[in-house]
């Protein structure tokens, strides 16, 4: 029976016959039986209200209600302080910015704190995007401003990640992807008009054809490459001596399957054959706009050929080689914020100890 006529079968596994007395039983799973992820599903900490900000005057509206927190963001950077983001009375910043140089380019809805968050279940989330400019005039920026504590800085998400609570990284992150589209998606794609912002900042339109543009995210694939004897193969690029390593990965290219692109990338990169990929789970990373889908592969091959152009470095690794190479400061893996390091702590099959954590 095909899989197809499988799945179309009026039996149910109550009603299904005896097997052959040759065959093997065959469990015969409910209909949808769902596997639970690999890797830990994080809950969503915000509604970002996509029925509600498509509402016509939706943001003015609630920018001018008082009720409302503003994320502040220059380029890459946010104000954090202490190991927070600082966030501001949104109607309080907009009337201090308002006719000055210092006036935001983009307002957008980030949405609504849900419970379970680090903020009160129904905080209102907006972003103010400032002119890039003011990454090295933040000083004069301040000083316009009331309310930003005296230890506020400017700081990039790598700065910080490691000391935020996990609602502030979720909004540093989805800040940045909004924000990143906006900057580098200005114009209509089929006409070059200048588009225009509608839908809280999630939508642009086109004036002259009145056609819909949406934020874009880019599906990369990374993945973790076992051999056959179980061990890992990681790689880097650059210098012959560095020592990073970490899990290979690149983009899905249009009309691939994201277990085609496993093939391909870890076949580009190392020259080794993938013959079975397991998805994992996923992690955002929108600098400038990706979506890193996590996969486990396995090959036959022990002999690799790093490509010399994204990859120069590549070794194998055995579980106590890679914790020894690790502790050493022989090699560096990437970080425990990154889905990187959660890949290669599944197949070691627990925490790796860094340097530090031995310090």
């Amino acid at each position: 029976m095909s899989l197809a006529e499988s799945a179309t079968s009026e039996q149910t596994p109550s009603e299904s016959s005896a097997p052959d007395a040759a065959a093997p039983p065959v469990q015969v799973l409910p209909a949808n039986h769902l596997m639970d992820t690999v890797l830990p599903v994080r809950p969503a900490l915000v509604d970002r209200g996509s029925a509600a900000r498509v509402k016509p005057g939706m943001l003015a509206e609630l920018v001018g209600s008082g009720s409302a927190q503003a994320m502040v963001l220059s380029g890459r950077q946010a104000l954090v302080s202490d190991s927070s983001l600082v966030l501001l009375d949104a109607a309080e910043l907009a009337g201090h910015l308002a006719n000055t140089p210092y006036a935001p380019e983009h307002v957008i809805y980030l949405g609504s704190a849900l419970a379970g968050s680090d903020l009160d279940a129904g905080t209102e989330l907006v972003l103010f995007v400032l002119p890039l400019q003011f990454e090295v005039r933040a000083e004069e920026f301040e000083a316009h401003v009331a309310g930003i504590p005296s230890d506020a800085q400017w700081a990039g998400f790598r700065e910080v990640a490691a000391r935020l609570n996990a609602t502030d990284t979720a909004l540093f992150v989805e800040a940045s992807a909004i924000a990143n589209w906006h900057a580098t998606h200005t114009h209509c794609p089929r006409c070059g008009t200048p588009t225009q912002p509608e839908a809280g900042g999630w939508v642009r339109r086109c004036p002259a054809d009145n056609s819909e543009h949406f934020p874009r995210t880019d599906p990369a694939i990374i993945v973790t490459v076992v051999g056959p004897d179980g061990r890992l193969l990681l790689g880097g690029g650059g210098p012959l001596d560095a020592r990073n390593y970490s899990t290979l990965a690149g983009f899905v290219e249009p009309g691939e399957s994201l277990e085609q692109a496993v093939q391909r990338e870890i076949g580009e990169e190392v020259g080794v054959r993938v013959t079975a990929s397991q998805y994992l789970g996923s992690q955002s990373w929108p600098f400038p706009a990706s979506l890193m889908l996590g996969f486990t592969a396995t090959t036959p091959d022990t002999e690799v050929r790093p490509d010399g152009v994204e990859v120069t470095r590549a070794r194998w690794f055995s579980r106590s080689e890679l914790q020894d190479a690790v502790l050493s400061g022989e090699i560096v893996i990437s970080s425990r914020l990154s889905i990187a390091r959660s890949l290669i702590e599944h197949w070691y099959g627990g925490v790796i100890e860094d340097a530090a954590d031995s310090a």
